[in-house]
């Protein structure tokens, strides 16, 4: 582990609410502005699940090789609760970044709002699944998914999501590689759980854009619940099982 001081937590909480709205800006705008694009004709010119995925990766390896180094680049309130479970950070800060977190999420959704207004056809429609990018079960699963089966796969890949972060960012683990590992983790999860919830695995994510949408501020529980348990699980079991000297 690095001997330098820890920066202040001023300079931390600037740099998660820098990486949290990045998070929400890119990922979720890859999702509203970019994922579906037809032309005149018909042709679909849009990036899909893949492009939406790789998205969110690619704002987390950027984000955390920006100011990963100044806050620790966790940009999600269930990666701040897994790591101080984890012991990787005083329990004081826990609130502090999880407020900060939670306001750039906000922050960045209503950005990407002003912005998806300009457009004659951008209109959020709370029947449907995944309007402006929020998350849901039931009817508002992309895939028409049960609440049960949203809750689990939101507490399992948190949980794996925590597992990767606390094992890359070990002491013991090579050095340099953490952030490509960490983006790499969240795109391969979004590639799985789209279909099933529009993938949360953050509080702060999922709390921010169904803030626009009525129908999913409703459903917005459950992705604040299951990724703080998944963290939890997380936390509590690696540094039982893996982190003990």
């Amino acid at each position: 582990m690095s001997d330098s001081p820890v920066p202040p937590l001023s300079s931390r909480l600037i740099a998660e609410f820098l990486g949290t709205f990045w998070l929400v800006f890119g990922g979720c705008g890859s999702a509203v502005l970019a994922a579906v694009f037809l032309t005149d004709d018909g042709t679909q010119l849009g990036i899909g699940f893949v492009g939406v995925a790789l998205a969110f990766g690619l704002t987390v390896v950027t984000g955390a090789y920006a100011v990963g180094h100044i806050s620790g680049g966790h940009f999600n309130p269930a990666v701040t609760l897994g790591v101080v479970l984890g012991g990787r950070i005083e329990a004081k800060a826990v609130l502090p970044y999880m407020a900060t977190q939670v306001v750039a999420g906000v922050v960045a959704a209503a950005v990407l709002f002003l912005i998806a207004s300009g457009s004659d056809s951008f209109a959020i429609d709370p029947g449907a699944a995944g309007s402006f990018a929020t998350n849901g079960y039931g009817e508002l699963s992309p895939g028409g998914y049960s609440l049960l089966s949203a809750l689990l796969i939101e507490i399992v890949l948190t949980a794996v999501f925590l597992w990767v972060i606390l094992g890359v960012t070990h002491g013991r683990a090579p050095v340099g590689f953490a952030p490509l590992a960490i983006g790499l983790a969240l795109t391969l999860i979004h590639l799985i759980s789209i279909p099933v919830t529009n993938t949360s695995v953050n509080p702060a994510r999922s709390l921010a854009v169904a803030v626009f949408n009525p129908a999913a501020l409703g459903q917005v529980w459950l992705f604040l619940l299951a990724p703080l348990i998944g963290a939890a699980i997380a936390g509590s079991t690696y540094r039982m099982l893996f982190d003990r000297e």
